[in-house]
């Protein structure tokens, strides 16, 4: 996978982490202490440094809590737009025109700014404010002008999600239950 993505053929990576920044930078290390002795060592990259590093476009699929959406990660993990400056990610030998893409949650959607390489606000889910995901957030993202609000799944999306891709809810049976 890893020789696929550093010669260009994977367009999308999808990532979950313990924490991200405004600059789609992740965590899956550790939190809390530091590296030598850490509050709560996790698994780490596991590849993910190689699947943000090369691929395209990187999607994270994170839960809504502001202990995840922090402005300083307690260690970089795998690189986003690092400091978010121009050219940041190729003056430290990333491929061009690569990096974060979206970040999905179950309360929200986000992109990254083409300028600033910060997070931006561009969708909520159905009865989701801005004001409910920016109160589950550390740091405030860009707002777009226009916050859209993502359709609910129709029924046959629901049918595919529900008895095709995980029938046993080892993904979608986990965490708050929506209901449409």
């Amino acid at each position: 996978v890893f020789a696929q993505a550093s010669q260009g053929f994977i367009d999308y990576g999808m990532l979950g982490a313990l924490q991200i920044d405004p600059y789609g930078n992740i965590n899956s290390s550790y939190v809390g202490g530091t590296y030598e002795q850490p509050g709560r060592r996790f698994a780490g990259a596991g590849g993910a440094n190689g699947i943000a590093s090369l691929c395209w476009r990187t999607i994270f699929i994170m839960m809504q809590e502001k202990r995840r959406f922090v402005p300083r990660l307690d260690f970089i993990t795998s690189p986003g737009y690092l400091d978010g400056s121009p050219q940041a990610r190729e003056k430290a030998g990333l491929p061009a025109q690569t990096g974060p893409y979206r970040v999905v949650t179950p309360m929200a959607l986000f992109d990254f700014d083409e300028q600033t390489h910060r997070m931006r606000l561009i969708a909520t889910t159905p009865t989701v404010t801005v004001e409910e995901v920016l109160a589950e957030m550390a740091f405030e993202p860009l707002i777009a002008a226009t916050v859209e609000e993502i359709a609910p799944p129709t029924a046959d999306e629901l049918m595919w999600l529900r008895e095709r891709i995980d029938p046993d809810r080892l993904v979608i049976g986990k965490g708050k239950t929506i209901r449409f």
